[in-house]
């Protein structure tokens, strides 16, 4: 069989979308779109994988689903296509997950960082959900034998362990693969040993507070993040509020070393402007901040306008989201009920 060059990822409903879902995810979804087959999904599941009671509720989930699928269209990735769906409409992503329960172990799951960050000293009380997730995430992604996923440097962890995952698989069940003619590429395994695309030069956007953490729609100050949905004077207002140091802008990419509040605002030019970091401080270093974040609020005001009034726009048409969804879940559907046959096949199970 040949192997179609595919992406899949996605992104979790869970409020209130910012600069850092947008460079670190949507913008890149988008820009892969003339060259792979692109499955992008608004993983719903996992946004209930933290504790059931404290996910938000129902009616904001729901509403959580529709703005990441309106941020979607509005940053112009295309539903007629590639494939735009949440994941709780296809069952395959839930089969798969318990298939790869069985075949991920502890010890795996043990060393994986997030769910020690997430769950914190009450690690007891955390959900089996959030323990399990990342077998999921796997499931998510080789369910569509996508040999792709844009991923940040912190998500890096779980596109190995879903190597690991599909190359166990693949060797535990080798003969039935085989015997079943089920071989792909190769090596003759099943599942691709899927590829991570590590982001460019803002895939981790920080907080416009503390360039040492990430920009997170958890912060306590509104000021620490630019929402999608921000008009342009809240925009232009948290840039200039934005902390920098007194020192002017480096000339050269060293001299951003033990600055991370300068190094943050470089990358988000650079990221918004499709450029490198050094073209940014070719224009601009040597400078006051004050000048350079002037440049900055004209870019991201032009860059940004156009997306949040988009979604706004689809976001009060909730009848179209939920359409595109609808078709996008038939079209994934399509893919993962294939997928899911021969799984079954191969493991044994009688259908």
């Amino acid at each position: 069989m040949n192997v179609q060059q595919r992406v899949f990822s996605g992104v979790q409903p869970t409020g209130n979308l910012h600069l850092g879902n947008y460079l670190g995810a949507i913008k890149r979804f988008a820009e892969l779109q003339d060259s792979f087959d692109c499955i992008y999904c608004v993983v719903d599941m996992h946004a209930i994988t933290p504790d059931m009671r404290v996910w938000g509720g129902p009616s904001e989930l729901s509403r959580n689903i529709r703005e990441v699928t309106a941020a979607y269209l509005a940053a112009g990735i295309d539903p007629t296509r590639h494939i735009v769906f949440n994941q709780s409409q296809v069952s395959g992503h839930a089969e798969l997950a318990w298939v790869f329960n069985c075949v991920s172990r502890l010890g795996w799951l043990n060393r994986m960082t997030q769910f020690k960050e997430k769950a914190g000293k009450d690690r007891e009380n955390a959900s089996v959900g959030l323990y399990a997730y990342p077998n999921l995430m796997a499931a998510d992604i080789l369910l569509y034998h996508a040999t792709h996923v844009p991923v940040g440097e912190d998500q890096k962890q779980h596109i190995e362990l879903t190597r690991d995952i599909a190359q166990k698989f693949n060797n535990d069940f080798a003969e039935s693969i085989a015997a079943n003619g089920l071989g792909r590429g190769e090596e003759g395994g099943y599942f691709p040993l899927t590829e991570p695309l590590i982001g460019g030069p803002a895939a981790r956007v920080m907080s416009l507070r503390d360039g040492s953490k990430k920009m997170s729609k958890s912060d306590p100050s509104d000021l620490s993040r630019i929402n999608l949905t921000d008009d342009a004077d809240a925009v232009a207002s948290k840039i200039r509020k934005a902390k920098t140091d007194p020192e002017p802008l480096p000339t050269e990419l060293d001299g951003l070393k033990g600055r991370p509040e300068a190094e943050n605002l470089v990358g988000i030019y650079a990221a918004l402007s499709g450029s490198g970091k050094e073209e940014v401080l070719a224009n601009y270093g040597g400078g006051q901040f004050s000048t350079f974040k002037g440049a900055l609020v004209e870019l991201a005001v032009e860059k940004l306008g156009p997306i949040g009034n988009e979604m706004k726009r689809l976001v009060a048409d909730p009848g179209h989201i939920d359409a595109v969804l609808r078709d996008g879940a038939e079209r994934a559907r399509a893919i993962a009920d294939v997928t899911m046959r021969q799984v079954k096949d191969i493991v044994g199970f009688v259908r």
